[in-house]
């Protein structure tokens, strides 16, 4: 299969190999600070734990793309401060709301990120091996993520479906910016 034509305006593939990394760092990041508002949250909860584990392989992933970010010379994205902000705000906020619903926030961010990531892995075909070996390793500890969280009850959170669906919009809404900016 050949590569689409490349159009006026299109980034170059190193360009795009660059919003890659970037939007995989921030994304990373993200992660990490919704898992940290959670836990400030329900820390002392019988599923601080579960919270932890999957914070923990969070933080490995961020790790790799900070190394990633420092070997390829790229940009981190100007948001890393809104970031900060609205991950843990996002992570607190649906811990708030119950130990379902962060679960419940766990579930949509890791649907958006599993769409993405098999995006990337796609579009990454056999070039790049490294950072598509990358994406598929850590796509598959989001799916997981996502599946611990549905067994700890996230369908059962309040208002399931407009959470969910707000939580989808958000990170899909950085992914984009993140990209770019």
């Amino acid at each position: 299969m050949s590569a689409p034509k490349r159009m006026p305006g299109d980034p170059t593939r190193e360009e795009r190999l660059a919003q890659m990394v970037r939007v995989d760092h921030a994304g990373e990041y993200g992660a990490v600070r919704i898992y940290e508002g959670q836990l400030a949250v329900l820390g002392q909860s019988p599923d601080a734990p579960t919270i932890e584990h999957m914070a923990e392989q969070e933080r490995e992933h961020l790790a790799v793309f900070n190394q990633l970010i420092v070997k390829n010379r790229v940009r981190p994205t100007a948001l890393m401060p809104l970031w900060h902000l609205a991950g843990f705000a996002m992570g607190a906020g649906t811990a708030l709301l119950g130990r379902e619903a962060a679960m419940a926030c766990t579930v949509a961010v890791e649907e958006v990120i599993d769409e993405h990531y098999a995006a990337q892995i796609e579009e990454l075909g056999d070039e790049e091996p490294e950072l598509r070996e990358t994406c598929e390793k850590f796509r598959e500890d989001e799916l997981a993520h996502r599946d611990t969280a549905l067994q700890h009850g996230a369908e059962n959170a309040p208002a399931y479906e407009l959470l969910s669906g707000a939580v989808r919009a958000a990170t899909r809404l950085a992914i984009k910016l993140s990209e770019k900016i």
